[in-house]
């Protein structure tokens, strides 16, 4: 057997890998695996309860919680992050105070469309300590109960969503959504003109724009990108900013600074389905609600914008 044979095998015996996909963007699901709001309602298998004492999601970070299980016992963690990629991928060492070091957890957040794969490698010391939390704990199986209470749990998030049809092929939507050329033609709600606008369409470039609205004043804002698959997909955060990009709070009271968007670009028979998702990151409960609230406002914009785009596509056929 040669040598890397050994090592995978090895690998293998001392590991516990667990896969489920969820119907969520990636984003969400990030967020729901690392707000400590979030995790304390969906953390553990069936009949568990957690409380998380501290949550510090970056490295060198370190997350505390205790699960109690339904007979009333109490399992303390203490979780040390070592790398922290977002919304990609989570490294940590789970143990507890007497042994911080149990054993070794990547967890990787892969896009899959609208979807999101979620892989979680689990790696052991030795065979003999990943078969004892096997057979004692029921790890295999309590993993996959904990992942199917994060697919409950994430239904609850909030997500909004919005769809048009537009009367034109995907290639020219996506340009007009992702060239200087076109955004300045038709970007932002009825009633708001774009006085300025500059687009770098590439993960980690920037949109930056300035609307000025009927009263003459200005609004600026910016998205940052996450993800452009030409026609198809863009991700981006989006926020509000000033003159200079640099990221600014909500004109309006109790609105999330960050919202993660993804659109989808879809042919259909000659014309184009558009479907946007948002949902807040790095929010507090009152920005949720506030976001929750502001549906009905948040449909009649993006409707009032996308009138305006289908009116400009109108004039590129």
């Amino acid at each position: 057997m040669s040598v890397m044979n050994e090592t995978e095998n090895s690998v293998a015996s001392r590991e516990i890998v667990i896969t489920r996909v969820f119907d969520a963007p990636r984003e969400l699901v990030f967020e729901a695996w690392t707000d400590p709001k979030h995790v304390a309602q969906w953390w553990g298998p069936q009949g568990f309860t957690s409380t998380v004492h501290e949550m510090d999601v970056r490295p060198g970070g370190v997350w505390t919680l205790t699960m109690r299980g339904p007979d009333g016992t109490d399992y303390p963690s203490r979780i040390a992050f070592s790398e922290v990629v977002r919304p990609e991928r989570l490294v940590y060492w789970h143990g507890d105070d007497n042994d911080p070091q149990q054993f070794h957890v990547t967890i990787t957040f892969e896009e899959e469309g609208d979807k999101t794969t979620l892989t979680m490698r689990s790696l052991f010391p030795t065979a003999a300590a990943r078969d004892f939390v096997v057979e004692k704990f029921g790890a295999i199986e309590g993993g996959k109960q904990t992942l199917g209470r994060l697919a409950e749990h994430l239904t609850t998030m909030g997500e909004f969503v919005f769809t048009r049809v537009l009367d034109a092929p995907r290639a020219l939507v996506f340009q007009a959504w992702t060239e200087e050329k076109h955004l300045l033609h038709w970007w932002g709600p009825k009633g708001f003109t774009v006085q300025h606008c500059t687009n770098d369409p590439r993960p980690g470039g920037l949109m930056h724009y300035g609307l000025r609205g009927a009263d003459g004043a200005m609004m600026w804002g910016r998205w940052e990108y996450r993800e452009v698959t030409p026609p198809e997909r863009l991700t981006f955060v989006s926020s509000f900013s000033n003159e200079q990009a640099e990221v600014v709070p909500p004109p309006f009271p109790g609105w999330p600074t960050k919202i993660v968007s993804t659109i989808t670009f879809t042919e259909q028979d000659g014309k184009t389905m558009l479907v946007m998702r948002g949902i807040p990151i790095e929010a507090t409960d009152a920005e949720r609600a506030t976001f929750e609230s502001g549906r009905s406002s948040m449909k009649n914009g993006w409707g009032g914008t996308l009138d305006e785009l289908a009116a400009y596509l109108a004039t590129q056929e």
